[in-house]
């Protein structure tokens, strides 16, 4: 077995270690509204349950040369979003919102996605997605080395749960969609 020191190797190589080893790594489609009014939407690849009672979800959205990203931004800024799961019925769309736009404009207008309103929550959500939880902001962790800020880890509260009825079986069980 080979051990590799993390230390000693590069960002590149250490992200192909952890995407490579970690799968299949389920993907959050993420809708946030700025202060401004704007709906940014974006996919994360590093995302999981952080806790059931009561629910939390995880994300890490990655920095750009330290800079905090739209989506992580907007959380930060007005503490709600909306997680939606990804599937092989959207992720041709969602796809589309992975381009990088200025803060003022929308991802969302350039797929064929529709904005629904949520129930607990003023950030809008996706109709196409068959599941989607409306978070609060429960906290938000600075992760990197000490001389830059690398990702900022999101935990985010469940305060409503949206399933389609085609894939909801019962109280206890879900039927699995094909995710991305």
């Amino acid at each position: 077995m080979l051990s590799i020191d993390p230390e000693e190797q590069t960002e590149r190589e250490n992200y192909k270690l952890l995407i490579g080893s970690i799968i299949p790594r389920p993907i959050a489609f993420i809708t946030t509204k700025s202060s401004d009014g704007i709906v940014n939407a974006a996919p994360f690849s590093y995302f999981n349950i952080a806790a059931t009672d009561p629910p939390m979800l995880a994300v890490s959205i990655q920095r750009k040369d330290g800079t905090r990203k739209d989506s992580a931004r907007n959380i930060i800024d007005t503490k709600e979003f909306v997680i939606h799961i990804v599937d092989e019925d959207n992720v041709a769309e969602i796809n589309k919102t992975a381009a990088s736009l200025s803060p003022n404009k929308s991802e969302i207008d350039v797929t064929k996605l529709n904005l629904a309103g949520s129930t607990d929550v003023a950030v809008p959500a996706v109709e196409q997605a068959k599941v989607r939880f409306e978070c609060t902001l429960e906290k938000a962790i600075e992760l990197g080395r000490d001389d830059i800020t690398t990702a900022d880890l999101i935990i985010g509260k469940v305060d409503r749960f949206h399933i389609a009825e085609d894939v909801y079986e019962r109280q206890d069980q879900l039927r699995q969609i094909k995710s991305c």
